[in-house]
């Protein structure tokens, strides 16, 4: 189904149709000239993914370096920041790079999650100003919820006129998750089948510009839709700050959305879980195409933060089959004092499915100036070894 649904639905629309500059490695300036440091390195971001006792997986992730307008980003900073970011003085390539990581919980099926792993960061690249007129127009002509729907952070674009400023960030992403749902439209397996989605976008503001990994300034963006988490570790005691929240139908922020856009839909299902009409936990997804015109939105949550390197160790994203787990403060402590990305992703997801863990999960690392300097105690050690004794023996029972 996953393979039928790729073939059939184009990656990209015509008007967004340009050279693809993106990449799987950073460019860093050594005294030597330029060094390709590749995305996949264990020590650069860190993996772990696993079906579970699934049938099939439906977990998936991507990673890339984009080339975006170099005053774009200069927009974002300004407006996210409140910093005017000179970007005259710096080398073009180095500018223009930002680096984008995805993780995509699928549901109903693999298909869109699958096409979110191959295509949305090229999307995300590509998209432009010029085809928001006509993508607006598609997603009014989707009916109920958004007859209502005004444009959002695609407002300004969606007159053509001559003199509308250059996409942000949020803007980009906006337009990247909408086109998404317009292309999969013309397939019947993305009407039943969808996926939530964290991207986060990490640019260096350093002059020198320097990588993520050891950036001293640091603008982060994230674009989510659904329960996929993003999550950030204080060098300061481990202490968790979320970037995401949940878009369940019985969130606050998307109970009030729905109810003021589409009156009441919420049903609560015999193991106590809210879903909208009776069958959505998640009130914004990728695909679930037949759920749209019921509120169902592809229009991303955006939030962005401005980072002091060493102040920060990691930036973790976890999809559902870990979060329904572990809490916050588990999933950062579990990667501390980790020798590398990759192992700190493995523990994670060791120990979700040690206390009993059946989902797909998916764990990545990210690492910052900070890796390796995180001071205090492990709040959550003794908590883990509490449950970890109590697992003893569990699976036994969930194999009877």
């Amino acid at each position: 189904m996953a393979l039928r649904l790729l073939r059939c639905v184009p990656s990209i629309p015509p008007s967004c149709i340009r050279s693809a500059l993106y990449h799987d490695y950073v460019r860093v300036a050594t005294q030597g000239g330029v060094m390709r440091v590749p995305l996949a390195s264990p020590r650069v971001i860190g993996v772990a993914n696993s079906r579970g006792n699934r049938s099939h997986q439906e977990d998936f992730y991507a990673y890339a370096a984009l080339s975006l307008d170099p005053e774009e980003l200069r927009l974002t900073v300004k407006k996210s920041f409140g910093i005017d970011w000179n970007t005259e003085e710096r080398d073009d390539a180095f500018t223009r790079q930002v680096v984008f990581i995805g993780i995509y919980d699928g549901h109903g099926g693999s298909a869109v999650s699958q096409y979110l792993r191959q295509e949305l960061h090229g999307l995300f690249e590509s998209v432009n100003k010029d085809s928001i007129p006509e993508l607006f127009a598609w997603v009014k002509e989707l009916g109920g919820y958004f007859k209502r729907f005004r444009g959002g952070a695609l407002t300004p674009w969606i007159q053509r006129t001559s003199d509308t400023p250059k996409l942000d960030l949020e803007a980009r992403a906006t337009e990247a998750f909408f086109e998404v749902d317009r292309n999969l439209s013309s397939d019947k397996v993305a009407q039943t089948c969808g996926a939530t989605a964290s991207v986060t976008i990490l640019h260096s503001l350093d002059t020198p510009t320097t990588p993520f990994f050891s950036a001293q300034q640091l603008a982060l963006t994230v674009a989510h839709c659904g329960d996929t988490r993003v999550l950030l570790c204080s060098t300061n005691g481990g202490k968790v700050f979320p970037m995401t929240e949940n878009h369940h139908a019985d969130a606050h922020v998307e109970s009030i959305r729905l109810r003021r856009m589409m009156g009441s839909s919420l049903i609560t299902d015999s193991f106590g879980e809210s879903r909208w009409m009776g069958a959505l936990m998640n009130t914004r997804c990728l695909g679930d195409l037949r759920y749209k015109r019921f509120g169902v939105t592809p229009e991303p949550e955006v939030r962005a933060k401005l980072l002091n390197g060493n102040d920060w160790a990691y930036m973790i994203l976890v999809s559902d089959g870990v979060t329904s787990i572990l809490s916050d403060d588990e999933v950062v402590d579990l990667a501390r004092d980790a020798p590398d990305p990759k192992t700190a992703a493995e523990r994670i997801l060791s120990f979700a499915e040690e206390l009993g863990g059946e989902d797909n999960a998916t764990a990545i690392v990210v690492p910052f100036a900070g890796w390796g300097k995180i001071n205090g105690p492990d709040k959550t050690k003794e908590l883990r070894e509490y449950r970890r004794r109590q697992a003893v023996g569990s699976e036994r029972q969930r194999r009877m």
